[in-house]
């Protein structure tokens, strides 16, 4: 029996556009992020994958407009979607709503750098990957990872950061792996899993 598991990171949203800090923010999509979930869609119907059988996303709106417009492509707009903030981008404290050049400007290059890139280094007030992952990781065990192992096709929208922490329980990577990982706005990543949590395969669809 072998489940299938989308991962889709958000279309650009205004305060990307920016170059700005979001966070647990509410910004929307720009036209670019619009057309970018719809690429997303696209890829997914061009591969074969329309036929879901739930969906889940975070509470934030450019998750979940992203889901939406991917659903609407694929012609799946029925399906069952649960959203939780558990799914939510890491909240990166007093560094939201600051340009990442301004920020650099204020506590100075290497700080930054340290609290973007490294795992368990959180920036004031905010959320380290680690923390993250704390959040995420018991909310895919619970609700997500069963559902896949029990065969069935889950289509997860959700936010670098988020999915970064579930890629990195699927994976066996190390937070010092995982924070290097690059995930494209708009590009679903599938992976065909079995009944014991085995990935057999990983495509990205670009």
């Amino acid at each position: 029996m072998v489940g299938v598991l989308v991962l889709t990171r958000h279309g650009q949203s205004e305060w990307n556009k920016l170059n700005l800090f979001t966070g647990w923010k509410d910004p929307k999509l720009t036209e670019l992020g619009e057309a970018e979930a719809k690429k997303g869609g696209e890829e997914l119907k061009k591969y074969g994958y329309t036929d879901f059988d739930m969906a889940f996303t975070s509470d934030l709106t450019r998750a979940q407009s992203t889901l939406a417009i991917i659903l609407k492509e694929i012609g799946q707009e029925g399906i069952s979607t649960k959203k939780d903030q558990a799914l939510n981008e890491r909240d990166y404290g007093e560094l939201t709503g600051l340009n990442k050049d301004d920020a650099r400007k204020k506590w100075g290059e290497d700080q930054v750098h340290i609290w973007r890139r490294s795992y368990d280094v959180p920036p004031p007030g905010g959320e380290s990957l680690e923390l993250t992952a704390k959040r995420v990781l018991p909310y895919y065990e619970k609700e997500i990872k069963p559902a896949v192992l029990a065969g069935k096709k889950v289509l997860v929208a959700a936010h670098g950061n988020s999915l970064r922490a579930m890629i990195m329980s699927l994976e066996g990577m190390t937070g010092e792996q995982i924070v290097n990982t690059e995930l494209a706005t708009g590009v679903p990543i599938v992976y065909k899993i079995d009944e014991s949590g085995k990935v057999l395969e990983k495509k990205t669809l670009e």
